[in-house]
């Protein structure tokens, strides 16, 4: 319990932005939606009344806030949480090369028995909309190691803007062919790799099982999307209803966070199809995947049409929607029973993969 409630007291430290930097907060959340220039929808009387309970007194510790670039360069400067000490299994820093003519790739690498051989391998993105760090993916991957019982690997990949697409993809994806290609060397079954992430993470997931489809080089046989961002086009071409997106991660923020990666603006013509998930034209062939998401979550929409195209194109698919849960709201409240519920139930699903071995992928349409 002493753990969590860490934890918990660092992730209510770092998640509220405003509170955490020492910035002058909007004062109220409706102040904050009226300054949202681009919202056109009518406001929800009280967005407040669409919080599961449990959330609720933790979520009213923050002031409204909204990303900007200011905001994300002083967030950088944040440290992250200590890794938990032993017995939990250390992380361990590696250096490996990266894409061509892109500086080398450092990765974490959690083995949870290291005298073991053949254990899956889990490839975990962090989140940060793109353009920052996740500071709570110490603690993050240790625990998911242990639960799981595989090795975690997690690529300190370039972020937006300075390094626009594909820069973390490509990063990303000399991570998971230098795990896949030193599997021996791990004590991994190359033959059960899967990737996940959580929000831009998530959509940094997303993107490279595509990828990794595409080029064909690296077998993987799941996909755990935990609140992704997978479209560009939320709450820019298209705007949220007024019940979404309200907390935590904003419309602007998504702008912002995809603008920056894309070096285009979000929503535009100008934007490759390739670089978002939601834009790719087939997700047939893709490994199976879990989907977990809040019903106030920004992404919700996006996540379910995700979910949908994948069952469509044959891909074995489950679909987790959170009613009363907002973007993180796993992170900032770890001890609420939706939040046990959520991390217990993709936790299941990434043993459930690995257990089943090489997972039956859906076959690629012919040409």
């Amino acid at each position: 319990m002493s753990d969590q409630l860490t934890r918990r007291d660092f992730a209510i430290r770092t998640a509220g932005f405003g509170l955490a930097l020492g910035l002058a907060p909007a004062a109220t959340l409706a102040e904050a939606q009226q300054a949202s220039r681009s919202e056109t929808s009518p406001a929800v009387a009280d967005p407040y009344s669409l919080v599961d309970p449990e959330l609720l007194p933790t979520l009213k510790q923050f002031p409204a806030f909204d990303i900007s670039a200011e905001l994300v360069n002083q967030f950088r400067k944040m440290p992250g949480a200590s890794p938990s000490p032993l017995p939990a299994p250390q992380p361990v820093e590696q250096h490996i090369p990266g894409p061509p003519g892109a500086p080398e790739v450092r990765l974490w690498v959690v083995d949870p028995a290291p005298s073991e051989k053949a254990k899956p391998l889990f490839l975990f993105i962090h989140g940060g909309g793109f353009m920052m760090q996740d500071p709570m993916l110490m603690p993050r991957l240790q625990e998911t190691a242990t639960d799981c019982h595989c090795v975690v690997v997690s690529a300190d990949y370039r972020l937006a803007p300075e390094t626009r697409y594909p820069g973390a993809l490509e990063d990303n994806y000399a991570a998971l062919k230098w795990a896949h290609d030193h599997a021996a060397e791990l004590g991994i079954d190359p033959s059960r790799i899967a990737v996940g992430g959580e929000s831009a993470g998530g959509g940094h997931a997303a993107s490279l099982a595509i990828h990794a489809r595409d080029r064909n080089e690296v077998p993987i046989i799941f996909q755990l999307l935990i609140y992704p961002e997978l479209d560009d086009r939320t709450g820019s071409s298209q705007q949220p209803p007024p019940a979404i997106g309200q907390f935590m991660w904003t419309a602007s923020a998504n702008r912002l966070a995809w603008s920056s990666l894309l070096g285009v603006p979000a929503g535009s013509s100008k934007v490759p199809v390739d670089a978002v998930p939601a834009r790719v034209a087939s997700v047939a062939g893709l490994p199976p995947a879990w989907i977990g998401v809040g019903s106030i979550d920004l992404f919700v929409e996006e996540d379910m049409e995700y979910a949908r195209r994948l069952v469509h194109a044959g891909v074995g698919t489950e679909l987790l929607v959170v009613r009363g849960a907002f973007h993180g709201f796993d992170i900032l409240v770890p001890d609420a029973d939706v939040s046990r519920q959520f991390s217990a139930s993709w936790k299941s699903a990434l043993r459930k993969a690995f257990a089943a071995g090489k997972a039956d992928v859906a076959e690629k349409p012919k040409a």
